[in-house]
């Protein structure tokens, strides 16, 4: 049985079914459910709709390291450094940066 929260969420997508926040939230609480297959789905769903949600990049990379798809992991750090550097976001460039550097050089 899905969750009320997870309910709401994909009734209001519905109505707006390419909302970014929408997206991600559902995404989240996939994660949270322990539901990677789902979350995946929905991160690439946003990413696709829209590839300049900055927030998409870290979880999706977190999510491919928790499958240890690493190369997938590195690719989407790297795109999202891109994203976050072009949209002048300092803050989220360095977590990705940082999560790149701890995936490729974990000492």
């Amino acid at each position: 049985m899905m969750p009320s929260r997870l309910l709401y969420l994909n009734k209001l997508l519905e109505a707006t079914p390419n909302d970014s926040f929408l997206l991600f939230a559902i995404a989240k609480e996939h994660e949270t459910a322990g539901d990677d297959a789902q979350s995946l789905s929905f991160y690439l769903r946003l990413k696709e709709a829209d590839p300049t949600y900055i927030g998409t990049y870290y979880h999706l990379g977190k999510l491919y390291e928790l499958q240890e798809n690493f190369q997938n992991a590195i690719l989407t750090y790297k795109q999202g450094i891109e994203i976050s550097r072009q949209a002048g976001d300092r803050h989220a460039q360095n977590e990705l940066q940082g999560a790149l550097l701890n995936l490729e050089d974990p000492e």
